[in-house]
């Protein structure tokens, strides 16, 4: 039981990733070029969150790692989108707020780091070398949006390159294959989504 609603989060987290590819892709394909909606990103922080949740309920590190750069990529990608500035007195609070999250989970983590790291570290649910293995994905996964922000501000506005499908494509077939590996249900059903909006994506780029 404990299992099946832990599931029904992650599903939930999952729920609001594809809901975000999905307004992305529609709009993309009435515009017949990718797009960048505000909404992508909003749905991609309150899922993030979730998410987050999700992988410290099931002690993976994997899926919790890749959240964080994610997580901080979204919030400044709708502050570019002018999201903050539009809160009006309230934006200074909310963003804080939000910073504040990921830095609470910071040092939580730290000032339990003992507890922490057996829960993580030596989860026998996971192997070692599939935990690095879900690390690495991950990592090539989050840096996407490295390269989206970095690519983003020198251009001076909120964008979504060819570049970042192709890391997104390869990340989420290392990812895929974590998932089938650990036998979670809810990564492989969001990433074999995930990777047909991604592929459709550079279709509509190539044209």
């Amino acid at each position: 039981m404990d299992n099946l609603w832990i599931y029904a989060l992650g599903l939930v987290a999952q729920g609001l990733f594809s809901a975000r590819m999905l307004v992305q892709w529609i709009r993309s394909e009435k515009a017949h070029t990718v797009v960048n909606p505000t909404l992508f990103w909003v749905l991609s922080l309150a899922a993030s969150l979730i998410f987050f949740l999700y992988g410290w309920l099931r002690g993976d590190f994997a899926l919790m790692l890749g959240q964080v750069i994610g997580y901080l990529a979204y919030v400044w990608n709708l502050g570019a989108k002018g999201i903050w500035q539009k809160l009006g007195r309230w934006r200074i609070p909310v963003v804080v707020l939000l910073l504040a999250v990921p830095a609470a989970a910071a040092v939580g983590i730290v000032r339990n780091w003992d507890s922490v790291s057996q829960t993580l570290f030596h989860n026998d649910a996971i192997p070692l070398w599939l935990l690095w293995f879900g690390i690495v994905g991950q990592v090539i996964f989050s840096i996407r949006f490295i390269y989206q922000t970095v690519y983003s501000a020198r251009r001076g506005e909120s964008t979504l390159p060819a570049g970042f499908w192709i890391i997104s494509t390869i990340g989420a077939v290392l990812i895929l294959s974590y998932g089938i590996l650990r036998h979670d249900p809810v990564v492989i059903l969001a990433q074999s989504f995930g990777l047909i909006t991604y592929i459709r994506n550079l279709m509509l780029l190539r044209k």
